[in-house]
Order: structure tokens, then C-alpha cells, then sequence
């Protein structure tokens, strides 16, 4: 009995333990990359705006949370992960084999193709012969970089880097780029409805097995905490119909989520 007994009081000890152990989140500070309308922009005054934007806050509020916003470069964003920068990546982050090696993910945030934006009438296409020879820029650390490193160099396109996504556009419209590389959607309802994307056009999908569609919150590796408390936020979201709102509000009776 007595033996019993330590057992026992052992075992409450431990779980103790591990509840001290668990951390609280009275805030959550997530990475974005504020140049890529309409998933993460900034307004006229300054403010972020966009459907990964209102999905953190929506998480936040459902885990009655302070949500905190720091900006970065898409491709500091890992590390800024690895470095504490903030708990949380919320910048249309794609779900990769390579990226899992490093960092963890929650559960689906909405998935989208990758495409080509170039001017109307240039005779280019999704077909990456009709790209041989042009230039073709994109954001460094997205999927389209590692594509563009792994197809377009090697068919004879010539790719160029960029640290966000308005300067891709920017030489894109300047005509240092023939094309530009990105999320389907981020071009056809960010850029093309824009006054800047008139005379553009948005290609097909780029079918490859190197640009999955998945997007999620990226979060440090093993932290089984943030990622549970993530997933319950997320989950409570399509329960209480809020996910679907949102969704509305940018993408009218587009539907973005998988549900994979």
C-alpha cells in the first residue's frame, strides 16, 4: 500500500510537473510578409490588412490572446523562427517536405496553385518551353524559388530573386522581367486588380509536384504546446462559421479551404 501510495504521488508530481512545464500564451506573435494582397498587405494608413491577417486575429480571439504582428522578409522568416523573432509564421507558407525538416506546421490554413503573371498578348504560358530565353523573377524563400532553381535554370530561363513581392512587380512593369512567378490567387485578385496589373494576365497552374498547395502556420520545431493550442483556434474557427466569413469577405463563394 505504501508503495502504492509513492507511486501514485510520483506519477501527480510528474504531471505537475508537466503542466508547469506547458507554456501560457497571453500572447502570439506572428511573421508576416506584408507584400502580398490579398493574403497580407498594408492599407493607405499603414495598417496590415488581408485574409492570412484576419485569420491570426480570428485565432487569437477565439484563444483570447493578444495577437502581435512583426514583419520580415519572406525568406527570414524560418530563421526569425529559430532566432524567437515570434511564435508563429502567418505569410501564406506553403507546407513543404524541406520546410517540415526545419520547422513544424498546424493544420491547413487554405491551399492555392502557383501561376506566371506576364502582359497580355506576349505569347507566354504555363508551358515552361514558351519561357526560354525570358527572364523570370519571384520572392526568395517561396516554393517558386525552389522551382525556379530546379526547372526554370535548367531549361534556359533566366530567373532573378527578390526580397518581397512588390519588387518583383516593380521590374515586372519596368519590363527588367518578362514574367513573374507566384500564388495563383495572390496574382489574380492582388495584382491584377490592381490599377498596376492592367494589360496583365494570370497563366494556367504550373503543374509540379515541387509546388504543393497546402498553406499553414509555421511554427519552431516541437513545440507539440503551440501547435495543439494552434489547431484548437483553427478548428474553432470552421466550427463557429467565423472561417467561412472571412473567407467571404475576400474571395466572395471562393472556396479556399482543402480540408487535408
Amino acid at each position: 500500500m505504501k508503495k502504492a501510495l509513492l507511486t501514485l504521488s510520483a506519477l501527480a508530481l510528474c504531471m505537475a510537473a508537466g503542466s508547469a512545464m506547458a507554456k501560457e500564451y497571453k500572447e502570439l506573435r506572428f511573421g508576416v510578409d506584408p507584400s502580398y494582397a490579398p493574403f497580407e498587405s498594408k492599407a493607405a494608413d499603414g495598417s496590415l490588412v488581408g485574409f492570412d491577417i484576419d485569420l491570426g486575429n480570428a485565432i487569437c480571439a477565439e484563444l483570447k490572446v493578444k495577437c502581435k504582428w512583426v514583419e520580415s522578409d519572406f525568406d527570414g522568416m524560418i530563421p526569425g523562427l529559430k532566432a524567437n523573432k515570434f511564435d508563429g509564421v502567418i505569410s501564406s507558407m506553403t507546407v513543404t517536405p524541406a520546410r517540415e525538416k526545419v520547422i513544424d506546421f498546424s493544420n491547413e490554413l487554405f491551399s492555392g496553385p502557383t501561376a506566371y503573371v506576364f502582359k497580355k498578348g506576349s505569347g507566354l504560358s504555363e508551358d515552361v518551353a514558351s519561357l526560354k530565353g525570358k527572364t523570370v523573377g519571384y520572392e526568395q524563400g517561396t516554393i517558386q524559388e525552389a522551382y525556379a532553381k530546379a526547372v526554370l535554370d535548367k531549361a534556359g530561363v533566366k530567373t532573378q530573386a527578390y526580397q518581397n513581392q512588390d519588387q518583383v512587380y516593380s521590374d515586372l512593369m519596368s519590363g527588367r522581367l518578362d514574367a513573374a512567378i507566384q500564388d495563383m490567387l495572390q496574382a489574380e485578385l492582388g495584382f491584377l486588380k490592381s490599377p498596376k496589373g492592367e494589360g496583365y494576365e494570370v497563366s494556367k497552374p504550373v503543374d509540379s509536384e515541387l509546388l504543393p498547395a497546402k498553406t499553414a502556420i509555421g511554427i519552431s520545431k516541437g513545440n507539440k504546446d503551440l501547435k495543439e493550442l494552434l489547431n484548437k483556434g483553427i478548428k474553432a474557427l470552421h466550427d463557429d462559421g467565423t472561417y467561412a466569413t472571412i473567407q467571404k469577405k475576400h474571395f466572395g463563394d471562393l472556396n479556399l479551404y482543402s480540408g487535408k
